[in-house]
């Protein structure tokens, strides 16, 4: 027996300004923004979270107090991070939350190009604002260490590295540390993140259930972290780009990063599309059949309402229709978690 199909607005009776609001606020011509601001607001959740955890282990450093933070909570803060920015964000925008998800998402599943764009302002604006809401929170702390370490003479040579102040927004270079080995370590992260969040979003996989693939993700940004935090890693160009100018806002042109900004930000684009090549060439298998979760997942994102009207007039379906769908804006019906409609392709981008 198929089960009922059941809406929100079914059983959830909504104040009359907020049912105007999403009736608006769902329209062709402006559904496009709160998508970026869900993009926006997923990056906001996961910068706050770990830069306040990384912010108090450089406070803590300088003030020589224990408690304040480790590597395993900063690892931990970004993967709470992530999982709360899925789980407020992903059913609006689709949980890019990433420039070089989003990049890679446009070369292999058809994501508009336009839309690309505007995602990935929205989410280094989002990094921007986390940032500065971040150091407005920590601000009597963080001039209590500059004047310790003015006091001691090592200011100038410790603000823009890993142990100074600034260095808890910005990405900076680890003395000793050359940019060749910093290029390593960021090239090897993003790329095996590439790879474990392609397997997150291959529905053929029987392992990684949609329910579970936010804790996956999550949980390989932490171990990322923990492993190669101290060397010097930076895994999202949103975070490094959206802080480092709030950086520059608070401390001047001098928090720029020189070189190594150049590979905390960018370096993750190739090896994203990298280990997005790697799993379709050596690991994707179109003859497996979709899991039972992966299916569920899609049905549910074939079901929405809005889909429904666009292509066959609220008649329920499942997810092998979604492929007649035709041409429909792709501004109108938002993304879902792992799942990326994208209409004007005609096809189910997964």
């Amino acid at each position: 027996m198929t089960p009922p199909l059941v809406y929100q607005r079914d059983i959830v009776k909504r104040p009359r300004i907020f049912t105007i609001w999403e009736r608006k606020r769902n329209s062709k011509e402006v559904h496009w923004a709160m998508e970026c601001f869900a993009e926006s607001m997923g990056v906001f959740f996961y910068v706050y979270f770990g830069l306040g955890s990384q912010v108090g282990w450089v406070v803590g450093n300088i003030l020589k107090e224990v408690g304040f933070s480790s590597i395993f909570q900063i690892g931990m803060a970004y993967c709470l991070g992530i999982i709360f920015a899925l789980t407020v964000c992903a059913g609006t925008s689709g949980g890019h939350f990433n420039p070089c998800v989003t990049i890679t998402l446009c070369i292999f599943k058809g994501f508009p190009k336009a839309k690309a764009v505007r995602y990935i302002v929205a989410q280094i604006l989002g990094a921007y604002i986390a940032t500065l809401v971040v150091y407005s929170q920590w601000k009597a702390l963080l001039d209590i260490s500059d004047g310790i370490l003015l006091k001691a003479g090592t200011l100038a040579t410790t603000q823009f590295t890993p142990n100074g102040p600034a260095g808890a927004f910005g990405m900076y270079l680890l003395p000793g540390q050359s940019l060749s080995r910093v290029f390593m370590n960021e090239f090897v992260n993003c790329t095996l993140l590439a790879i474990i969040i392609w397997s997150c979003l291959d529905p053929s996989n029987i392992l990684v259930p949609p329910v579970m693939s936010t804790f996956v993700i999550a949980l390989a940004y932490a171990a990322s972290i923990w492993g190669f935090g101290v060397p010097g890693v930076s895994l999202n160009a949103a975070r490094d780009v959206g802080a480092r100018l709030a950086a520059m806002t608070i401390y001047g042109i001098e928090a720029k990063g020189g070189a190594y900004s150049a590979i905390s930000s960018l370096v993750n684009i190739p090896a994203t599309i990298l280990g997005a090549t790697i799993y379709e060439l050596f690991i994707v298998d179109s003859d497996r059949p979709v899991s039972s979760g992966g299916l569920e997942f899609m049905n549910h994102h074939a079901n929405h309402r809005r889909t429904l009207q666009q292509g066959t007039g609220d008649r329920r379906h499942s997810v092998q229709s979604m492929v007649d769908l035709g041409d429909t804006s792709s501004q109108e019906k938002p993304s879902i978690a792992t799942f990326e409609h994208a209409p004007g392709n005609g096809n189910m981008q997964v």
